[in-house]
């Protein structure tokens, strides 16, 4: 399908600024999508250009930080751009519970994904519940977790819901014996993002198919079957710029209701292969009003992995798909004013960072 002609127009004027390390504002632009078009971080651009906040003007030129887009000066094409430092994983407590070694993070913060590491004979018999879960917007809170893994080395994974900044407490039981404990959780401390999407755009969050589709979601995320990888998990994209991070507070419509960023953003060219990032099976493929053209991947002890906004899905509901297979091409399909892939990474239904989990079996 053809782009209407001021898009494909836009598209090529930033294109083509993108190489001078300036774009000039339109009318309908936005930071958000000025920076999604561009390849790089909203921040980025905000402070390439000295802005307070998010407000630009029509005819406003803008300075574009060098990483603007693929195949500008300085990166050759298809190179990755530069991701934002994670914070260096805490150090680990070791406790011992019924003959069971056990091992946590000393420290959270918000919207992490992290491991509770069992070991000794009986570890596969423990279970595993986060108590401070209880009265969280969470899904499933408290719920009795099995540990996975094989050969006297087993796993659960927590999740820390995003706003939160009280400790993480867990109980750990193995037969009669029981442990309990807690971790301190740090917030995000990331600045309201103003999207101003146009009316276009944002009444697809009113749209009356939402609903369906947001029921579709969750039934996914309570599945519970075996784990599915045995190898790390790797980005869906070849690019690691990232223009909207996750566990960004944002608003979408002007004096709207301030949400998070469930994801990573990567810009993209449409029809940019997109790719599994680990192994497991289908369990949702279509085209929705905000996500636009979906992937869910289960792959397995409470972890999905869902690909928002394509413009072509390659594979069906059922399907097993391994690590690194196309899944589909990147567009800018539902909820989205620019073509880009949105990641998410979810244990058990809740948001966790991708890049927790980029090269490892485990976060």
């Amino acid at each position: 399908m053809k782009r209407p002609l001021a898009v494909a127009a836009l598209l090529g004027a930033l294109t083509v600024a993108a190489a001078a390390g300036t774009y000039t504002v339109q009318p309908g632009d936005t930071l958000y999508r000025i920076a999604t078009r561009a390849g790089v971080s909203v921040d980025a651009l905000r402070a390439a250009n000295d802005l307070p906040g998010d407000t630009i003007s029509v005819g406003q030129t803008l300075k574009l930080p060098d990483a603007a887009a693929p195949g500008a000066p300085g990166r050759p094409p298809g190179a990755p751009a530069s991701t934002p430092p994670r914070t260096p994983a805490a150090p680990i407590a070791t406790q011992r519970v019924g003959g069971v070694t056990v091992r946590t993070p000393t420290s959270l913060r918000a919207g992490e994904a992290f491991t509770v590491r069992l070991s000794g004979t009986d570890a596969a018999r423990a279970t595993v519940r986060f108590p401070s879960e209880v009265g969280e917007d969470v899904r499933a809170p408290n719920e009795a977790l099995t540990p996975f893994g094989a050969a006297g080395e087993y796993s659960v994974l927590g999740r820390v819901v995003l706003g939160k900044t009280t400790p993480v407490t867990y109980e750990i039981k193995v037969g009669d014996a029981t442990l309990r404990g807690s971790i301190p959780v740090t917030g995000l401390s990331q600045r309201v993002q103003n999207l101003n999407l146009p009316p276009n755009i944002s009444k697809k969050l009113t749209d009356p198919g939402k609903a369906a589709e947001d029921a579709a979601v969750n039934k996914a995320y309570e599945r519970r079957t075996p784990q599915a990888w045995t190898r790390p998990f790797q980005p869906a994209l070849r690019t690691s710029a990232v223009a909207s991070s996750f566990g960004q507070p944002r608003t979408y419509v002007a004096g709207g209701p301030v949400l998070y960023h469930y994801g990573l953003d990567y810009p993209a060219r449409t029809g940019t292969p997109v790719t599994a990032v680990n192994d497991g099976t289908v369990v949702l493929a279509g085209t929705y009003p905000v996500r636009g053209g979906l992937v869910v991947i289960d792959h397995g002890a409470g972890v999905t992995s869902l690909y928002f906004h394509q413009s072509k899905l390659l594979v069906k509901v059922g399907q097993k798909v391994t690590r690194g297979q196309q899944i589909g091409l990147v567009g800018t399909t539902g909820l989205s004013n620019g073509p880009h892939l949105h990641l998410e990474l979810r244990v058990r239904g809740e948001a966790t960072d991708a890049r927790d989990w980029y090269n490892r079996l485990l976060p």
